[in-house]
């Protein structure tokens, strides 16, 4: 059949399916125990770090990396310098998966035009998402402006793929306006892939986020992990529509569903697609193969990266990773005594923390007053570093309604007896839209355990680690665990600079009139969540 998305030219056939291409990279594990030096020491799973890896282990693939070969940038002009750099350096493959490309991007296009032109044996993928990516169509969009590097260099170097969301079909999407429709589900993974090496981040790719929308940017150097979330990465193109060059269409590109993807169109037959999809992308999220090796003690020197991913709107049944990784960690955290006096440290630019993660968080930290007390830190985005301040319609509501979410959190903290343990803190740099305005956009979870200063373990990745994340939108991460020094204290530093334009906020300071939450706001959050949508 043929359909319109956003009133592009949209081509969505019934396909026969085609054998699926064999997108598993090869998972090798070693745990280099014999390398210790004779001032490391190997974690047993008795301790803390051990504990911690044992359950990993079990949930996710794990991949043994140099500490060395870790690199955490500070800033979003450090990510589009060193974007653009890997990628005027990359030979042979370049993969961006991420919400959207800015449409007015030219320079990171022209950056990329520029590498394929000088080095012929370069492919390019780049995937995103459908509903945001076509978002301003017909006129200048995301989809657009990658089409052009298709005109330039042809299809065979340069894929360009959309998902769209099988939650979002019939009348839902003809009637739900653009924009708003994005609360049904996105593609919302931020890989950014050069030959060997990989960008886990929050950040999407456009002009606020390579100048003052401050993320997380964590750089690994390692082949097998390059390869893996590569895998990861086509697979998900591999259920998406391409986006081929069109000039006489009025938006300048063509939505196509190649036969080639086996899947049947989501808009065709949601059902069928997420059937396929289940069946598909379950082999990707399977732990190590060899399980003895695989919960083999682990040595200090070296960090371990276990990649997480969220796919629920594609899987029945769900065999997700993220949210089982991180809800096992915050039971250890919760239940096991050798995690006395561990602080922790979690951040989310959109405070909209699932119920089951705001509990476990709660119950982790210790009761007031209590000997030896675990402690935790909450760092989200002021309304006036929010994204969608000043915003007009719905989205505009979205600050106040964080508000009204970090206040229940602030009253379940006290219900608890644990205002003494957990600290709320809010981020600001200047005011949107003012001079000199930042906006925070940074996710993530830091560990650090009992009696050490830095931290061990961090999640780091796409989520916002809400209802929305577990349920709708598509999530890749890693965890990242090690006994190293040096990376901890990088950790440890990369903690101390988000936290910089911080200052804690108690139940009273969201009481005062000019932080109160209107009616309208707390019924637009009632009616989204009734008609299935999610922020």
């Amino acid at each position: 059949m043929f359909g319109r998305i956003g009133g592009n030219a949209l081509r969505c056939a019934a396909r026969r399916p085609a054998a699926r291409r064999n997108l598993l990279c090869e998972r090798r594990f070693s745990a280099h125990s014999s390398h210790a030096s004779a001032h490391s020491t190997v974690p047993s799973a008795a301790s803390p770090l051990g504990s911690i890896t044992t359950e990993l282990d079990r949930i996710s693939p794990c991949f043994e990396i140099s500490a060395e070969r870790i690199e955490i940038l500070d800033s979003p002009a450090s990510f589009y310098s060193t974007l653009k750099s890997k990628i005027r350096n990359a030979k042979r493959r370049i993969y961006l998966s991420t919400l959207y490309i800015g449409k007015t991007e030219h320079e990171l296009i022209a950056t990329l035009d520029q590498a394929l032109r000088e080095n012929p044996d370069l492919k390019v993928s780049i995937l995103t998402d459908c509903l945001r990516g076509t978002r301003e169509s017909p006129d200048p969009s995301c989809a657009s402006l990658l089409a052009s590097l298709v005109t330039n260099h042809g299809p065979e170097r340069v894929e360009i793929r959309m998902f769209h969301t099988p939650n979002l079909t019939g009348l839902k999407k003809k009637w739900i306006p653009r924009r708003i429709n994005e609360g049904w589900g996105l593609q919302h993974m931020k890989l950014y892939g050069f030959d060997d090496e990989i960008i886990l981040s929050g950040a999407n790719l456009s002009n606020d986020y390579f100048t003052n929308r401050l993320d997380r940017y964590h750089v690994f150097s390692s082949k097998e992990l390059a390869d893996y979330y590569a895998s990861i990465h086509h697979a998900v193109c591999s259920l998406s529509f391409q986006v081929l060059p069109d000039p006489h269409n009025a938006a300048g590109y063509l939505l196509d569903w190649p036969k080639a993807n086996g899947a049947p169109c989501p808009l065709d037959d949601p059902q069928k697609f997420i059937a396929y999809s289940s069946t598909f992308l379950k082999p990707f999220f399977q732990p190590n193969i060899d399980t003895k090796k695989a919960l083999e003690p682990k040595t200090s020197t070296h960090a371990y990266v276990y990649p997480v991913a969220q796919f629920t709107s594609l899987l029945n049944p769900d065999t997700s990773t993220e949210f089982p990784a991180v809800t096992s960690i915050l039971r250890l955290l919760s239940t096991s005594t050798a995690f006395s006096g561990a602080r922790w440290l979690f951040t989310a630019g959109y405070f909209n923390i699932h119920p089951v993660l705001s509990s476990l968080l709660i119950a982790s930290t210790s009761p007031s007053h209590t000997a030896i007390s675990t402690r935790g830190t909450v760092l989200t985005a002021s309304p006036w570093a929010n994204g969608f301040y000043g915003s007009s319609g719905i989205s505009g509501m979205l600050p106040a309604a964080y508000t009204h979410l970090s206040a229940k959190f602030l009253d379940q903290v006290a219900l608890a007896k644990r205002t003494d343990s957990v600290q709320l803190k809010e981020w600001r740099r200047g005011t949107v839209g003012e001079p000199g305005g930042w906006t925070y956009h940074a996710k993530g979870l830091w560990i650090t355990l009992p009696r050490e200063e830095y931290p061990s373990l961090t999640f780091v990745g796409s989520s916002n680690y809400t209802k929305r994340s577990y349920s709708l939108d598509l999530e890749v991460g890693a965890v990242v665990v090690t006994g190293n020094q040096t990376l901890k204290r990088r950790l440890g530093a990369e903690t101390d600079w988000l936290q910089k334009n911080s200052k804690a906020i108690s139940r009273e300071d969201l009481r005062r009139t000019e932080r109160r939450v209107s009616w309208k706001v707390r019924l637009a959050m009632w009616i989204t969540e009734k008609v299935g949508g999610a922020f």
